[in-house]
């Protein structure tokens, strides 16, 4: 079956040639978001989108829509997709895979002469990883109501572009393109991801089904001291930002970092200023990501957090700015059954996970009946230039994610029948 589902040779010379586009020298994907390489790389999948006959699309958000005209394009869409925008040594398979292993998928329901019965929407979401604008998941909150885009638009990168800046560069590279609302009805949505994490490969399963996605909250706390000259200020008149930051992760880290086994919690940017090398730092600005399955847990940790920050940044002052509250989710049963069975009808082991790293898939799990696919990644490593996984997992996942796209809209040739 899987054979007939997807062209497998073709998806993984696509994946090699996306990966291309912002190549590192350590063998990875530097393609940030809304960035020249983010254009280039819409204008190669517009290339193989345009083969197929599939009609372009986006949206206020620089979120890309590639769609298969249904019978009655009335109904709402079925959606699937990711993105392909990158950390700056980011892999060649986060979000990459996702979006092209849909669009294989989507090809292919053409290519079988099969009309379905509603449009069929492929989409790379702006900015899920967050890396240049944060916080990431922009254009899946905007679609799904959870931002503004005046608010997505204020947001400024490390070099003072903002993303409406960005946003309206982006658009005017494809000034032809159709538009499409913000936010619109969806039938279901489907996503393909390497798990990025290490269970599939140790315990030997190719396909997880996704339960859900840990819950998430992030982070900016600002710690706000006085400059003074190293070689004449006292140690005890010092109002010293980096100080004061280590008192608070030292307490950060044993207290949320160590508050049970399954909590993770991670401080992933610093910057220091003057950060000159004989100026007492008056400033410090940083970045905490909390995650954990349980929501309550989640609400108490964050809680705790900020009362940390204050206890132990005297003499200086800190303000903890909240940027992202995810609580944990459940993915759609329905659509977690027919992964289940499409991973059993063509060989694969599989099993249930729920997934540690968030995606889109969150927030449109909010408008509509969501479910993820993952797949293996060797070693569970991705965020990092040797992120791999291997081309029969990238195959297989597509083709169960082809299977389920089939069973949700394929009419055949002939008097309409509706999709079980």
């Amino acid at each position: 079956m899987a054979d007939a589902l997807i062209h497998a040779d073709r998806l993984w010379s696509r994946l090699m040639a996306l990966a291309a586009i912002g190549a590192t020298p350590g063998g990875g994907v530097n393609r940030q978001a809304l960035s020249e390489g983010e254009i280039e790389a819409w204008r190669l999948v517009l290339a193989w989108a345009g083969e197929a006959g599939l009609e372009p699309a986006t949206d206020a958000a620089g979120n890309l829509f590639l769609t298969l005209a249904g019978r009655n394009r009335s109904l709402p869409p079925v959606l699937l997709g990711s993105h392909i925008d990158s950390q700056p040594t980011g892999g060649k398979f986060d979000g990459a895979a996702g979006v092209l292993a849909a669009i294989e998928a989507v090809v292919q329901v053409g290519a079988a002469g099969i009309v379905p019965d509603g449009d069929v929407t492929v989409v790379a979401w702006m900015n899920e990883e967050g890396s240049r604008f944060a916080p990431g998941m922009m254009g899946s909150e905007a679609f799904a109501g959870e931002r503004s885009l005046a608010a997505i638009r204020a947001v400024r990168d490390g070099e003072g572009t903002s993303v409406g800046e960005a946003l309206d560069r982006l658009h005017a590279a494809f000034p032809a393109m159709a538009r499409k609302p913000l936010g619109f009805p969806v039938a279901a949505y489907l996503e393909l991801h390497i798990e990025q994490g290490p269970v599939l490969e140790a315990t030997g399963r190719v396909i997880g089904v996704v339960t859900g996605i840990q819950g998430k909250k992030t982070f900016e706390v600002t710690i706000s001291g006085a400059e003074g000259h190293a070689g004449t200020l006292d140690m005890a008149d010092r109002r010293d930002a980096v100080a004061a930051f280590g008192r608070i992760v030292t307490a950060l880290n044993a207290e949320i970092g160590g508050f049970d086994a399954v909590i993770k919690f991670t401080i992933g940017r610093v910057r220091v200023e003057p950060n000159a090398p004989s100026v007492v730092p008056s400033r410090v600005v940083f970045s905490v990501d909390l995650r954990h399955p349980d929501n309550a847990v989640l609400d108490t940790t964050g809680a705790r957090l900020t009362a940390i920050c204050h206890e132990q940044a005297g003499p200086c002052s800190v303000e903890v700015r909240p940027l992202v509250s995810a609580p944990s989710n459940d993915f759609d049963a329905r659509l977690r059954a027919m992964i289940t069975r499409a991973a059993s009808d063509q060989g694969h082991a599989s099993m249930d996970i729920l997934s540690a790293a968030g995606h889109d898939a969150r927030h449109l799990a909010k408008v509509c009946p969501s479910a993820m696919i993952f797949i293996p990644c060797r070693g569970g490593l991705s965020h990092v230039e040797h992120e791999w996984a291997e081309p029969a997992h990238v195959a297989a996942g597509a083709s169960v994610l082809a299977q389920v796209l089939r069973a949700l809209v394929a009419v055949p040739p002939g008097p309409h029948v509706p999709a079980a």
